[in-house]
């Protein structure tokens, strides 16, 4: 990789976001009928490579139940208002009538009440009860306290998820989470991040963990590179953590773990431009904030605003595009490319000669002249 010299003493290495590329087209193309989009991890299988990111408003137990009925995975946060507030609708509705630097500040006041076991358990049961597969999410600190209460609710995959997450987590004051033996202990497939680079990544998939998220302050909303300078182009973090995928899959005789992109992805081009990266599949967040069902009601927030020191994130409008169903499916009945991500995925790969998203990883990407 190539590295620029910033001054005297400090030189880095070039990143791309996902707008710098463009996939190339293969010699054959393909009828979008014989396109699978399917994937798998551990014992479940989706028809969509599209995971709901864990925030109060793109997922409520609502969403997750309909994603999953679509062919997704829906990810509940457990420390969101749905484990807090026994009637958490109206506070929403509440929160969509304010502007923004005001629905900031009644969101923090909402997110000091307690989190109540009672209504962990209540949220994810409704969701094992559909019948779609449950996943909730937890940030590393609180695992250890809330785990037994998903474990009580039958939850099928965990989700450890946080701006920077690292095997390596070192602190004077508390003993950290160790990932490589909590994980080791679970009978419950773990999807662990964010990351951004080949080491992170690499010593994640060391812990055991099926799966790793792969992105660093999500983009919408999100204030985690004004606030504490921190942030990786996504095209590169996901070819970074691609690499590691296949340096582990060297070392552990085989062992295959999934990276799912979460950060930045607004249209079904930058899906498809995440997978041919090397993502299994992706994370959204703002996309499905403007779903009419969206619990967010026109609004997103990152979760980060969680932070009790250092609280991250804006509330930021997010126009209606449509149902989650035509957000994901279509059809499309106008063209900025933000419906139907399923159906601009299946016609890309069409297009450029893949037929299934294994294929797509191994896509030629260009480099648009100007970003380099």
């Amino acid at each position: 990789m190539a590295e620029v010299e910033i001054g005297i003493g400090k030189s880095g290495r070039v990143g791309f976001g996902l707008d710098a590329l463009g996939i190339v087209p293969s010699r054959r193309t393909r009828d979008p009928a014989d396109v699978s989009l399917t994937w798998e991890i551990d014992a479940y299988r989706f028809d969509l490579p599209v995971v709901t990111a864990p925030a109060d408003a793109v997922t409520s137990p609502a969403t997750a139940v309909s994603m999953g009925a679509i062919g997704g995975l829906g990810v509940v946060h457990v420390e969101g208002v749905w484990s807090r507030h026994e009637e958490p609708e109206p506070l929403l509705e509440e929160i969509s009538t304010l502007g923004a630097d005001a629905a900031g500040r009644r969101l923090r006041e909402l997110y000091t009440a307690p989190i109540r076991p009672e209504l962990v358990v209540k949220r994810l049961t409704e969701i094992r009860d559909a019948g779609v597969v449950t996943a909730a999410a937890l940030r590393p600190q609180r695992v250890k306290a809330l785990y037994p209460f998903l474990l009580e609710a039958g939850v099928d995959l965990l989700v450890i998820h946080a701006t920077a997450v690292s095997a390596e987590h070192q602190s004077r004051r508390t003993e950290p989470l160790n990932l490589k033996r909590f994980i080791g202990e679970l009978d419950v497939p773990v999807l662990v991040g964010g990351c951004a680079s080949f080491s992170t990544a690499l010593h994640l998939m060391r812990t055991g963990a099926a799966g790793v998220i792969v992105g660093v302050g999500p983009g919408g909303a999100d204030t985690t590179r004004a606030v504490l300078g921190v942030g990786v182009p996504m095209a590169t973090a996901i070819a970074d953590a691609a690499g590691a995928r296949m340096r582990y899959l060297d070392e552990s005789g085989g062992r295959y773990v999934h990276v799912i992109a979460h950060g930045g992805m607004r249209t079904g081009g930058d899906v498809a431009k995440a997978i041919a990266c090397g993502a299994d599949a992706v994370m959204l967040d703002v996309p499905l904030a403007a779903a009419a069902e969206a619990p967010g009601r026109g609004g997103y927030w990152s979760m980060d605003v969680l932070h009790s020191r250092l609280p991250r994130g804006t509330w930021e409008h997010v126009p209606v595009a449509g149902t989650l169903r035509e957000i994901l499916l279509g059809p499309a009945s106008v063209n900025p490319g933000t419906l139907d991500l399923a159906g601009a995925l299946r016609t890309a790969m069409a297009t450029t000669g893949y037929a299934t998203l294994k294929e797509l990883q191994k896509a030629d990407v260009l480099v648009t002249s100007t970003s380099c």
